[in-house]
């Protein structure tokens, strides 16, 4: 048993995280992950981040597609979260079997996600994951509340009420 890491994994459960689906389409096929490392990188020129497991199929995929889609799923996704995390490829291998969405030549959009289109700039190994930057092509607001992720389970965002 490692200590610091037990640490930082229980430290990093206290931090809700949006979900999000990384899809990807082209050459190299069509693939889809849920991922929770994703964050904006810059508004000018519009860039945003997301981290992938180094040598999982949708880092590979990522990086020979040199294109990517960012759904933020909203906030009654979980079904479709836990679609994208593998809970059901022994039963339905391909995630987007039965699932409506969108083709772009980026990756699909999923249904009533907030999307970011994105060309792969840059890529980089670090420890496990991939840390690969986009330059956003495009973007569908949906104009959802976000599902997120926190202490292992699904969560919707409220609004504190005031007092």
């Amino acid at each position: 048993m490692n200590a610091a890491r037990d640490a930082f994994l229980a430290a990093m459960r206290q931090v809700a995280a949006t979900v999000t689906v990384v899809t990807t389409d082209g050459p190299d096929g069509r693939m889809g992950a849920t991922v929770s490392a994703f964050t904006s990188l810059s508004a000018d020129p519009p860039m945003v981040l997301v981290c992938l497991k180094r040598g999982s199929r949708i880092a590979r995929a990522v990086a020979a597609n040199g294109v990517f889609t960012v759904n933020v799923l909203p906030e009654d996704a979980h079904e479709m979260a836990r679609r994208f995390a593998g809970a059901f490829d022994d039963e339905t291998p391909d995630r987007f079997h039965g699932t409506t969405f969108t083709e772009t030549d980026f990756g699909p959009v999923l249904p009533r996600a907030t999307a970011f289109t994105c060309r792969l700039e840059q890529s980089y190994h670090h420890a496990t994951h991939e840390i690969c930057i986009g330059a956003v092509t495009g973007i569908s607001n949906a104009g959802e509340q976000p599902l997120t992720y926190l202490h292992g389970t699904f969560h919707v965002v409220r609004p504190k009420q005031s007092l």
